[in-house]
């Protein structure tokens, strides 16, 4: 499991099956692990440590081996992969909210941890050549029949129907006029140089280029002091509609959690926050203790807002004394969004749930939404029967990004 959810899982133990002898390998010392090992009924690891400890951890003979987050492994080729294949177990379970998040290679990767050579060389899994809808639609057709014997879904609705209704809504943000011309500036001159270069050399060879135009879009939409440079500026649209629901839900008594993607971003609310005495926890991927913030997030009333970083709090974190989520900005892919909403719509949870999407007008954040129905359909066509597909980003895409 990712390091950010051992203690979680510690918790639920004690609470669930306080019998059991569970072991945090990942915080043991190397040379009492065998006799560790072998006294526990569960051994709790990272990913990180299962990398380096792998020659020791093959030796052992598992009853489970058991992925949580198994989107981890999702890139077959890396060490994190190699390394969970090794392990050996007498059966194996991938647990994720999300077994394809861009492409279908990603499950080749996990069949592979699953049922080594199930899928032989995992030509199944190579894209047509053609980029026709009907193509792509059968061919992912095709593999989600024959993988779906080996997944077994369970949504809230069947797990947890007591859970209260969750509702999503996308709050736009008008940019100011600074702001709009500083971006307008940026998206001209990003349009002008990267498709003159892409017609040249093509989009797989501008890719480089293209992430840095788009990175440098979405910065700009959220806050012109993102970019490297830029004039300072005290404050942002998005930031001026998220206080004004903050201050809202604080005269309400109820709490929230802030994620972005971007630290800098959140370090640039902090002091906004302090301003107007927001008294908040803080979560990133620099964050050693991260059971101490959740624990006073959940039962400190007078701590109502936790800030979050997408990547670091994302996944495996309950935060359920939170009733309401904001995203500060929109990630390319819908489902890391999901997760960090379902980090308070989850069980135990008992009131209802509202999410916020803060979107700036007229700008490639608007875009990045058009595009998630691509990446929605891609993994529903997967988990259950119906249409899905998934285009590469081409020229026409990229284009329409930069309008």
């Amino acid at each position: 499991m990712p390091r950010s959810l051992v203690f979680n899982w510690m918790s639920e133990a004690a609470r669930f099956t306080p019998a059991l002898q569970v072991l945090d390998f990942a915080q043991t010392d190397r040379r009492a692990g065998a006799s560790a090992v072998s006294g526990a009924d569960v051994v709790l690891t990272t990913y990180g440590t299962v990398r380096r400890d792998v020659s020791f951890l093959q030796a052992e003979q598992f009853d489970y081996v058991i992925l949580d987050e198994a989107q981890a492994i999702k890139n077959a080729g890396t060490a994190t992969a190699r390394a969970v294949r090794l392990l050996r177990g007498d059966h194996r379970l991938a647990l994720t909210g999300t077994p394809v998040e861009n492409h279908l290679g990603e499950l080749y990767s996990l069949f592979e941890f699953l049922n080594p050579g199930l899928l032989g060389t995992g030509r199944l899994f190579d894209r047509p050549k053609s980029s026709a809808a009907e193509v792509d639609r059968a061919h992912v057709e095709n593999v989600a029949r024959g993988l779906r014997p080996f997944i077994l879904r369970r949504t809230k609705d069947q797990v947890a129907p007591e859970l209260p209704p969750r509702t999503e809504e996308t709050l736009y943000c008008e940019l100011d006029s600074k702001s709009r011309a500083l971006y307008n500036e940026l998206r001209d001159h990003y349009r002008s140089v990267l498709l003159q270069r892409v017609d040249r050399d093509g989009v797989a060879r501008s890719s480089f280029a293209i992430l840095e135009a788009l990175l440098r879009l979405r910065q700009a939409a959220c806050h012109s002091a993102l970019l490297p440079g830029a004039p300072p500026a005290a404050s942002s649209a998005k930031f001026e509609v998220l206080l004004t629901r903050l201050a809202e839900l604080a005269e309400e008594g109820r709490k929230a959690l802030v994620f972005s993607q971007f630290t800098s971003l959140l370090a640039l609310l902090r002091p906004r926050l302090d301003a107007a005495g927001r008294v908040h926890e803080y979560l990133d991927g620099h964050t050693r203790d991260r059971a101490g913030p959740v624990e006073r997030f959940q039962t400190d009333p007078a701590c109502g807002l936790f800030l979050i970083s997408l990547k670091a709090g994302g996944t495996g974190l309950n935060l359920t004394a939170a009733e309401n989520v904001f995203l500060l900005d929109p990630w390319w892919n819908p489902a890391v969004e999901m997760q960090a909403i379902d980090r308070t719509h989850r069980i135990g949870q008992t009131k209802p749930v509202f999410a916020y999407r803060l979107v700036a007008r007229d700008t490639v954040e608007e875009r990045i939404l058009e595009l998630h129905a691509h990446k929605r359909a891609l993994a529903d066509a997967i988990m259950h029967p119906g249409d899905g597909g998934l285009r590469g980003l081409d020229r026409d895409d990229l284009e329409q990004l930069l309008t």
